[in-house]
């Protein structure tokens, strides 16, 4: 048997480095006064067909949706966005206090062409804030960005931002945009001669090489804002600039999804050599009203992690936990209180493992070996006669005797010191 193509096993050997990412992650943002929510894998199908976009590829090609017993058309999730969203709004947490801040870490799921570094199964860090339309909050998501992967250890990193507007200047642009298209149709693509009609923004997102080519010298949206608009992004600017942030106007930058509005950004690499985009995000005003809630405006993004993850492989060597201690118990009698004493250490949190298997001595030692212990301990019948154990220094080879009596709490002192 295998796992289905797209989808893949996270290995005990590389679980480590997801670990510290997750555990780095959530400190920062508890650190800023974000909480932690978990939300469902399945979802009704309309979510995502309202919130994200029934014109957009991935609600027409890429998700998993079936029907249930009673006909219903659920759909695995393929972003978190709309589900923060949906509880935001179904648990009225607006009335008690508008403002919130949340997290999560999990799996989405889209049938795209699997790929190196693309999964059909990949996993997020999603983060979004309700409540609050300040640039400020704008500019501090990205930092929050920033400050994680440097926390990481990544390299050149270079934050491409880009405002796409509101409902009021964004007809203008579109209406640019339009006349700019036409005079382009002949090198379009199918699909994005499709999107003219129903979304012509995400014309701008196409990855065909003829239609990036085609629309190198399309309109910009900054040439287009509204004085609110442009006031906004001025101050995401000047707060990233006073904070040290580097970061690259791109007016190439679409989200490719419809409920995106105003700041858009990518966070973007240069540890491998060629620039890799590690997470990305944007303000999206007008969803929770749109999905049923009070006008809400709202801002967020979302790391991809299976990529990170790939980056910060090619930067450190895998983590290791070393094993605090092996018992080497030779014969019935010791085996059984190895066992008890291992108990007693792993409970207080002294990583220990024994080998229930009969080994020799030789074997036994070589098992300490390759499971890197930092300490082994040797209990025989000939040292139980004596009241004694042997524990030994894997690094200095130093061996000295412990009695019986209070062994456990002396194994704790001896190792945690």
């Amino acid at each position: 048997m295998q796992t289905i193509r797209g989808f893949r096993d996270i290995l005990p050997e590389t679980i480590r480095l997801w670990q510290k990412v997750e555990k780095e992650a959530t400190q920062l943002f508890e650190a800023f006064g974000f909480s932690e929510i978990r939300i469902p894998i399945l979802e009704k199908t309309e979510l995502f067909a309202r919130s994200i976009g029934e014109a957009t590829d991935i609600v027409e090609k890429e998700m998993y949706t079936f029907e249930d017993r009673k006909g219903d058309k659920l759909t695995l999730r393929p972003e978190a966005t709309a589900s923060i969203v949906r509880s935001y709004v179904q648990h009225k947490m607006y009335a008690s206090d508008p403002v919130r801040k949340f997290f999560m870490t999990g799996p989405m799921f889209r049938r795209e062409r699997p790929q190196k570094g693309r999964y059909r199964q990949f996993y997020q860090i999603d983060a979004e804030v309700f409540g609050i339309d300040s640039p400020y909050i704008d500019s501090q998501l990205i930092f929050i960005l920033h400050e994680l992967f440097m926390r990481l250890g990544l390299t050149g990193l270079f934050a491409h931002i880009n405002s796409l507007g509101c409902p009021g200047c964004r007809p203008a642009y579109q209406k640019a945009l339009l006349e700019f298209l036409e005079s382009k149709k002949e090198t379009l693509c199918e699909n994005c001669l499709r999107r003219m009609d129903k979304n012509p923004l995400r014309i701008l997102d196409c990855k065909v090489i003829e239609c990036k080519g085609a629309l190198v010298d399309a309109p910009s949206t900054l040439d287009h804002l509204c004085p609110a608009c442009t006031d906004h992004f001025e101050t995401v600017k000047r707060t990233l600039e006073n904070q040290g942030v580097d970061f690259i106007v791109d007016k190439t930058l679409v989200r490719g999804l419809d409920y995106y509005t105003r700041t858009a950004w990518e966070i973007q690499t240069t540890t491998l050599g060629a620039q890799s985009a590690v997470a990305g995000g944007g303000r999206y005003d007008k969803l929770v009203a749109e999905l049923g809630g009070p006008p809400t405006p709202a801002i967020g993004f979302a790391i991809g992690f299976d990529r990170l993850v790939e980056v910060l492989e090619q930067i450190e060597a895998p983590l290791e936990k070393p094993l605090d201690l092996f018992i080497v118990s030779l014969g019935e009698t010791a085996v059984e209180k190895a066992y008890l004493w291992s108990c007693e250490l792993n409970r207080n949190n002294v990583r220990t493992e024994l080998d229930f298997r009969g080994k020799s001595m030789k074997a036994l030692m070589k098992r300490a070996d390759k499971l890197k212990a930092r300490y082994v301990l040797i209990s025989g019948e000939n040292e139980l006669a004596q009241n004694t154990v042997l524990l030994r220094n894997m690094a200095t080879t130093e061996q000295v005797s412990l009695k019986l009596d209070h062994l456990v709490l002396d194994l704790i002192r001896i190792i945690k010191k």
